[in-house]
């Protein structure tokens, strides 16, 4: 191999690296403006909380989730009961 046609090739991958590293700079400082500039013409509305039906408990939704919880785990351990008898037999 000719040692013009190595240096020629580290020129090339030098080149090819460079032009790689700046559109990857030049795309992170263009999504950087973006952001700042979306942030400063659309800023976020402020959350609103959400309202509470008539009647209902503020730990309502805390109750029900806990609810699904332990239903959903009564489910894997007679899954895993069962699973363990189809073994044994």
């Amino acid at each position: 191999m000719e040692p013009h046609l190595v240096v020629e090739s580290v020129k090339f991958m030098i080149l090819g690296m460079l032009v790689v590293f700046l559109f990857l700079y030049l795309l992170v400082w263009l999504m950087r403006w973006q952001a700042m500039l979306i942030a400063r013409f659309f800023p976020e509305p402020p959350r609103m909380e959400k309202p509470r039906k008539f009647g209902g408990f503020p730990d309502e939704e805390a109750q029900e989730e806990s609810r699904r919880v332990a239903v959903i785990v009564a489910a894997i351990r007679e899954y895993r009961k069962t699973a363990q008898r189809r073994k044994g037999d």
